[in-house]
């Protein structure tokens, strides 16, 4: 019995089989399409060799790149932008704009620009092309993951579900994906693998299997499986599987399980596959196989899907047109080798000079006079040359219209001069070249449309702890922004409101989202036309000028715009500012009557400062006056000093003991309270009568 491993080979080998007899004519297509447009091999192989043989030309002037590049050029210029809608479950409006701006982040770090450009060229040269999602982790020493968007250089190393029929893979169930690897490499990776062809029994093994290459097969798998789903408290729904991933977030926060049901969901895993070995299993998080493709123009014919490039059509005008430049030009180039003309005879004098008279330039040849029946057969003489051939110039000119005509690029798009003079007619002759093309480029937002509904499907499962994102703005701007409990950083006192407004904690598990795919000009270029069109506005209404100053100095690319503008704004009246003027008023008000209160704040201060100097004057003089009244006291005492030998002890600490009762009980010299009178002074008592003697 076969071995789970076995019969995963035979299953991808199978897939692999499918997948090539249904896109064989579509490849074997985009190969010669691309060799024919972009490598310039544009004559047949045997009228090629024929004519080297002869020594004859074969020009080749390839304008069809041109014309390519007309499509992708105007594709880039108006890069399709990924919108997410809030759709119900607790998703809002801000949260939609965050992964707007964490989709543009993701866009700018992995270079999403080369893998959309990429994959648009290949489907306008060659019929198709491809574009894929992947994860890595966002450092060397860290668990966290980001998310990437990756180029496919090769197309021809993919191959989709023969059975899908939707332009944008979303139906998918199988996809195979193929990559060389020279044998060090795989070793240093794959150390227990055995190189071995993956179809040695098949007439394609040998694309698997080179003498310094092999190479490995990413099998894509998508099933359907039974599966549980969870009702949170805080109203979200997710499957159980997830929730347990992220089990310590919730509940941390509080958040338990209210119901739970029996569903089904998709299932996506990644095999990596040599010729005997199954290397790797990697169950994808997502419910679609992330590789996007990017299709030019569609036929479906009994279930069976052509792909049709740009130039598909138009390669036997530009054979026609090489055909009829190399043959004028050949005519053109072999004037002056038009043969000499003379009798038999006449070239065996200078027979040498003769055979190079055409490469070669003689100062004189001399002939054989030669006679025919007695008369003098005239000098050869040079055939004179017809002039440019008219037909074969008519019929190259008829060879660029015809190419024109079938890919609907005319000379307006292409930049040449046409009979149109007025702006508003070049352009609606430009306009038409757009319409024609526009199905690739509507091709190409139906892809990153696809790659936003996995993107919406990735973000909550790769990026679903708390941790800090940066988001891109519109405008170009970045900031930095918590998810999934995160808390935000302290909001910094000098800025802004309104950038302390966004300084809270953002839950990417939460809410439903809808993917949209914008088509226009970037940012920079609306703010550059809206700049123009401002100033012309301003020149027919010159009035405006100081109303929207500020606005046109916005979207000006000059340093300091942003300052002039703010400047311009704080000119403008207050209802232009955004203010209530009857609440500007009020608040005018207000300041004034606080200006009023405070200057009597100010004089009432002023007034308890003087009387408080004045309370303290009076004490003043009250503690003088006490002050020579113990003067006095210790004079009268120096006077009786002679008899103080005949003082009894016992009269003197007496009287000690009242005058420090007296001190003690004197009240505070500290000034009183002014609502309070000053204490009078009270009398000092006599000394006793022993004292007096």
């Amino acid at each position: 019995m076969a071995s789970k491993d076995e019969e995963l080979l035979i299953e991808a080998r199978k897939a692999l089989a499918r997948a090539r007899d249904r896109e064989s004519e579509n490849r074997e297509n985009w190969l010669a399409d691309v060799r024919f447009a972009r490598l310039g091999e544009q004559w047949p192989e045997q009228i090629k060799q024929q004519r080297d043989r002869e020594g004859r030309p074969c020009l080749t002037l390839n304008r069809l790149p041109a014309f390519i590049r007309q499509v992708t050029n105007d594709a880039r210029q108006n890069t399709p932008s990924i919108k997410f809608h809030p759709v119900g479950d607790g998703a809002d409006q801000e949260t939609a704009k965050l992964l707007d701006g964490l989709v543009r982040n993701i866009e700018y770090t992995s270079d999403a620009d080369v893998a959309y450009d990429n994959a648009l060229e290949n489907a306008v040269t060659g019929g198709f092309g491809y574009f894929r999602i992947s994860t890595e982790y966002a450092s060397d020493d860290a668990f966290d993951q980001d998310i990437r968007i990756e180029p496919i250089r090769n197309p021809l190393t993919v191959y989709g579900d023969p059975m899908s029929m939707a332009a944008d893979s979303s139906d998918w169930n199988v996809a195979i994906v193929t990559e060389m690897w020279s044998r060090d490499e795989f070793k240093r990776k794959w150390p227990k693998a055995d190189m071995v062809d993956f179809m040695a029994d098949s007439r394609d093994g040998q694309d698997w299997f080179t003498e310094d290459e092999i190479r490995v097969a990413e099998y894509w798998k998508r099933e359907e499986v039974p599966a549980t789903l969870v009702k949170l408290s805080n109203g979200n729904v997710m499957l159980e599987k997830d929730y347990e991933e992220n089990r310590d977030f919730f509940d941390v926060n509080g958040v338990t399980v209210e119901a739970t049901r029996p569903t089904r969901t998709m299932k996506v895993t990644q095999y990596i596959l040599s010729g005997c070995d199954v290397l790797e299993t990697n169950d994808w998080p997502g419910k679609y196989i992330p590789i996007v493709p990017v299709y030019g123009d569609e036929v479906i014919i009994d279930g069976e899907r052509h792909l049709l490039s740009l130039v598909r059509f138009a390669k036997d005008p530009q054979m026609m047109f090489n055909f009829w430049r190399t043959a004028s030009t050949e005519l053109v180039a072999l004037a002056p080798k038009a043969p000499f003309i003379g009798a038999v005879g006449q070239f065996t004098t200078d027979a040498q000079k003769w055979a190079t008279a055409n490469t070669q330039t003689h100062q004189y040849i001399e002939y054989d006079a030669v006679e025919v029946n007695g008369t003098p057969v005239p000098p050869p003489q040079r055939q004179p040359f017809a002039g440019p051939p008219a037909g074969a110039l008519q019929e190259a000119l008829n060879a660029s219209d015809d190419m024109k005509s079938i890919m609907g690029l005319f000379d307006a798009s292409l930049g040449a001069k046409s009979n149109e003079t007025s702006g508003r007619a070049i352009l609606a002759r430009q306009r038409e070249g757009d319409v024609s093309t526009f199905n690739y480029i509507d091709n190409l937002s139906r892809g990153i449309r696809h790659a936003g509904r996995i993107l919406c499907d990735l973000i909550p499962k790769v990026y679903s702890g708390p941790r800090m994102l940066r988001v891109i703005h519109e405008d170009g701007s970045n900031s930095h922004v918590a998810v999934n409990g995160m808390q935000p950083p302290q909001p910094d006192p000098q800025e802004e409101a309104d950038t302390q407004a966004v300084l809270r904690s953002f839950d990417l598990t939460a809410g439903k989202y809808d993917v949209t795919c914008e088509t226009g000009p970037s940012f920079t270029t609306r703010r550059e036309e809206a700049a123009a069109q401002m100033v012309e506005f301003i020149r027919a209404n010159p009035a405006s000028a100081p109303i929207i100053g500020d606005l046109l100095a916005k979207n000006l690319d000059w340093p300091g715009a942003d300052e002039i503008a703010e400047r311009l704004k704080k000119m403008l009246p207050p209802q232009l500012q955004g203010q209530d003027p009857q609440a500007l008023a009020a608040q005018q008000q207000m300041q004034q009557m606080a200006a009023q209160i405070q200057q009597l704040g100010q004089q009432l201060q002023a007034a308890e400062q003087d009387r408080t100097l004045d309370a303290a004057k009076v004490e003043n003089d009250r503690i003088k006056v006490q002050i020579e009244a113990y003067k006095a006291e210790t004079d009268r005492l120096q006077a009786m000093a002679p008899a103080a030998s005949t003082v009894d002890p016992a009269a003197i600490q007496t009287l000690v003991l009242q005058t420090l009762q007296q001190v003690m009980t004197s009240p505070d010299i500290t000034p009183p309270a002014p609502q309070q009178p000053a204490p009078p002074v009270e009398p000092q008592p006599l000394p006793p009568e022993g004292m007096q003697q």
